[in-house]
């Protein structure tokens, strides 16, 4: 696409489009935010540029919110909805021609948040953009075993998304859903993801959870031995080889390693999860339809076994 070409050979020039003083579209910015005062700063810092800046937060107790305040960002505070429904709130009270939806641990590269300030302005022929999102982990770049580039749509017309759900409604991984054209940018959007193994850790426990609450409501609980053999023991196996080796995830060294290895981990907790509630699911069921007044001789039987 000629335009978005044009804006890449201009990413590092300080010159807008059309002179001094051309019209840019209304940038707003979308973020939803708890507990975030290690990342927050950073990426209101790179997004400056936008002339609304929304922050919606859940309750926040360290300095998230006077952090926000002072990068100018307009905060909203309301109580936790599930990650889609969150994001969702946070982009329809923006107003821009154009919305850029980040987590607060993500930070626009220099070279991405020019090319933006580039792009806008010439009315590009697409209605959404996917950014190819650099992941940190343990502080090193990943590039290798499906982790880079990363491509999230990210950064779309206001007019273009269904707001009555831009987010897909699901728990976990949530998507914008959008019709029109989509084209994806050249640099990078930087994940500040895990910093710190604890963390790495805790995120996946919470977001296995989340996992195993979609697949209970696909009917993927391992019903059978076999099933939950495969998913809780050869799946995991299984994605550790195809990231790892096939995806060449071993040339990210130790760090590359350990992601993998806990990955897979995370598959089989998924998984092991998912069963588990169904499990619980069918014993209350089973309890819900037992004879809730037992005769006095059903109760003897009952405690003589």
């Amino acid at each position: 696409m000629s335009q978005i070409e044009d804006s890449k050979s201009l990413g590092q020039d300080n010159t807008p489009p059309g002179g001094e003083g051309a019209a840019t579209p209304l940038l707003s910015v979308a973020i939803i935010t708890r507990n975030e005062q290690e990342n927050l700063g950073r990426t209101l810092a790179g997004v400056q540029f936008a002339q609304e800046i929304i922050v919606v937060d859940s309750g926040s107790t360290d300095r998230t919110v006077e952090i926000a305040r002072s990068f100018g960002a307009r905060v909203i505070t309301e109580p936790w909805k599930g990650f889609a429904a969150q994001k969702n709130s946070a982009i329809q009270k923006c107003t821009g021609t154009w919305i850029l939806s980040l987590d607060a641990d993500e930070e626009l590269s220099p070279e991405l948040a020019r090319q933006i300030q580039v792009l806008l302005p010439s009315n590009p022929p697409v209605d959404a953009l996917f950014l190819r999102r650099r992941n940190l982990f343990l502080g090193r770049w990943i590039r290798h075993g499906g982790f880079y580039p990363d491509a999230k749509l990210r950064l779309f017309r206001r007019d273009a998304a269904s707001f009555a759900s831009p987010f897909a409604d699901r728990p976990v991984h949530e998507t914008i859903a959008f019709r029109g054209a989509a084209d994806t940018l050249d640099f990078d959007l930087i994940h500040h993801a895990y910093p710190t193994l604890e963390s790495y850790l805790e995120h996946m426990n919470r977001y296995s959870s989340l996992g195993a609450d979609l697949l209970v409501a696909k009917r993927r609980t391992s019903r059978s031995l076999l099933a939950f053999v495969w998913n809780v023991f050869y799946v995991p196996q299984l994605t550790f080889a195809w990231n790892y080796l096939v995806r060449l995830g071993f040339l990210d060294g130790r760090e590359g390693l350990l992601l993998h290895l806990y990955h897979s981990v995370y598959v089989s907790w998924k998984y092991s999860k998912a069963w588990h509630l169904a499990r619980a699911a069918n014993g209350a069921a089973t309890n819900l339809h037992a004879d809730p007044n037992p005769s006095p001789d059903t109760q003897e039987a009952s405690r003589s076994r």
